[in-house]
């Protein structure tokens, strides 16, 4: 099953990167927000990033900041993928259980939901 992570990075300024596996790469979305279950969360669709990232908490390399792994788990695709507009996953953790939605607004703005269950 892949895997899914949540990471809180503080630079250029503090957002959080939502990674979800994809072979051997990961999907990466930049949050504005936290994982928040009651509103939309805007989302910058970013380069797909290194598997290193599902694990990593620390520093980044040429003065980046730093990332905190605050969420990892598994995740199963519900709709679409890595190409879609629309992206559904269904996520699995001791942090949080649910359904993300990716949808896709324009350029690389996206619209990120979270529903527990």
């Amino acid at each position: 099953m892949p895997r899914f992570t949540i990471s809180r990075h503080d630079h250029p300024e503090v957002h959080w990167d939502f990674f979800l596996e994809d072979g051997e790469e990961l999907l990466t979305w930049r949050l504005t927000h936290p994982l928040d279950v009651e509103e939309p969360i805007a989302a910058k669709k970013l380069p797909s990033h290194r598997l290193i990232y599902l694990d990593y908490s620390g520093p980044v390399s040429r003065n980046r900041g730093t990332v905190t792994k605050l969420v990892t788990g598994h995740f199963d695709w519900l709709t679409g993928d890595a190409n879609a507009t629309i992206i559904e996953v269904h996520l699995t953790s001791t942090e949080f259980r649910g359904r993300c939605e990716l949808r896709h607004i324009d350029d690389d703005d996206w619209a990120c939901r979270f529903q527990s269950s």
